[in-house]
């Protein structure tokens, strides 16, 4: 008997799975896994900080076990995409929304809100930095798609439709990560361990 569902990804064999992903020095990587384990830690290894508030990580920990069964299904890591920016959305309306009109506030303003006015910049982006990309244009709208066109379209056109989205849910990760990084600070000085 299997207690831990993780393990189904680990048993089942399937040839490499190769997707888009942004590798150290190059934005427009390719990423092979060779075996379930593979996956599943890089996968598992994409969590969010333990010090953000659990609503988030339970949505976060949902997308990324889509992510971790998409080595099964392949169709499923689309369906992680949509869950990863609904998590997103909700840190974002938990962290900004109060700081925009009810009438104007939609994840599109809730992205730009965390470029222009909390100061988001690729340097601050994990990600960005790692990978030497670029990835503000997809909060303010300089780049096509952004991430409220993938979210809009995720959720109400064919969200099994394409390739996945190469590093989404890495990037995801970051944005959430720095809205919440006050928070994080607050819980590290108050001596809670990540």
């Amino acid at each position: 008997m299997m207690t831990d569902p993780t393990e189904a990804v680990v048993q089942f064999e399937r040839e490499p799975l190769r997707l888009p992903w942004p590798a150290d020095g190059n934005p427009g990587a390719f990423l092979q896994f060779e075996t379930g384990a593979q996956w599943r830690d890089f996968v598992t290894g994409l969590g969010v900080d333990p010090r953000i508030p659990a609503i988030v990580r339970a949505r976060f920990d949902r997308a990324q076990r889509l992510y971790l069964f998409g080595w099964i299904d392949f169709n499923l890591i689309k369906a992680g995409e949509l869950a990863a920016l609904i998590a997103l959305e909700l840190s974002l309306m938990d962290r900004y929304g109060g700081a925009i009109s009810r009438r104007k506030r939609s994840f599109k303003t809730l992205l730009l809100h965390m470029v222009e006015v909390d100061g988001l910049t690729d340097a601050q982006i994990p990600m960005s930095v790692r990978c030497g990309g670029k990835a503000i244009g997809q909060l303010t709208g300089e780049t096509k798609p952004t991430l409220a066109d993938r979210r809009n379209l995720l959720a109400h056109g064919d969200p099994f439709d394409g390739l996945p989205t190469g590093g989404l849910l890495e990037l995801v990760r970051d944005l959430i990560n720095y809205a919440y990084r006050g928070y994080i600070a607050e819980a590290a000085a108050i001596g809670r361990p990540a």
